[in-house]
């Protein structure tokens, strides 16, 4: 199907705080579409209003009301109309709402563009200073401490760096369990990027797990890859094991032990260690 006469999805990227960081391709496509769906029209509104945009265009469109306004927003373009999508802050569908939409567009004919810009991961990556590929984006964490586990887990073995989004309150138990299961690797927490307040909290996962932090505002964590170059022999894993075990303990407590004397060392791999030594 052509696109000449058809309406024009634009994926409009937004400042992450600084409003300087708005693009004038952006700024353009923002004052002529005809329908901008956002995450919160409030946010959308003080966004326009600070840039002197046309208002009166707004339609939510977040989660739970994402199926119902892809629909509408399909009509709007078969309409001829060219319709934008914006998220609270960064680039649209990365993390927030809108995959679903530019997909139906997509198979419906029409035209879908993205105009780049802002984006936490990686405005995070590249002010981390942490090898920056690859990497894997992995969205916000589960909330179980079992699911999030399993999902650092998958990255246990891959020579990568890891992007996530995390909340407060949530931080300290999530980077615990991501030293649990990763081992000794780099960190960098990134907050409030690009606002008046923004910092990047720099250690390693040994220095962070459990501890809690007051920060405030958006968070974006970076965890390195594994730090092979300074992993422990095999022969000082062993010996530590048999030490801590001495001193007992369950075994999930000493393979914590074991893992916060030596570096580079997994609590999860330790501890199928000392099941494989019990077992024997």
């Amino acid at each position: 199907m052509s696109d000449t006469k058809k309406g024009v999805l634009w994926v409009v990227a937004t400042p992450l705080g600084n409003p300087g960081d708005l693009s004038p391709r952006a700024r353009e496509v923002l004052s002529r579409v005809s329908l901008v769906l956002c995450e919160d029209t409030r946010r959308a509104a003080r966004l326009f209003k600070e840039h002197a945009l046309p208002k009166g265009r707004l339609l939510s469109f977040y989660d739970h009301n994402e199926e119902g306004r892809v629909a509408r927003a399909l009509e709007h373009l078969a309409a001829g109309e060219d319709a934008a999508l914006i998220s609270d802050a960064g680039t649209p569908v990365v993390s927030d709402p809108g995959y679903l939409l530019a997909r139906a567009a997509r198979e419906a004919g029409f035209c879908v563009r993205p105009v780049p810009g802002p984006s936490a991961v990686m405005a995070a990556l590249c002010a981390a200073g942490i090898a920056p590929h690859p990497f894997v984006f992995m969205g916000f964490l589960p909330r179980k401490s079992g699911d999030v586990r399993q999902a650092f887990g998958r990255f246990a073995q891959a020579g990568c760096t890891l992007v996530f989004f995390e909340r407060k309150d949530r931080l300290a138990k999530s980077l615990a369990v991501a030293h649990e299961t990763l081992g000794e690797r780099e960190c960098v927490i990134a907050r409030e990027m690009t606002k008046t307040h923004e910092e990047f909290i720099t250690g390693r996962l040994s220095e962070f797990a459990g501890r809690e932090f007051d920060v405030l505002g958006e968070i974006t964590v970076v965890i390195g890859p594994a730090m092979e170059k300074i992993m422990a022999p095999a022969a000082d894993v062993e010996l530590a094991i048999v030490e801590e075990l001495r001193l007992g303990g369950k075994p999930r407590e000493v393979a914590r032990r074991v893992a916060a004397r030596l570096p580079g060392v997994a609590v999860k791999d330790v501890y199928e260690r000392i099941a494989a030594i019990s077992k024997g």
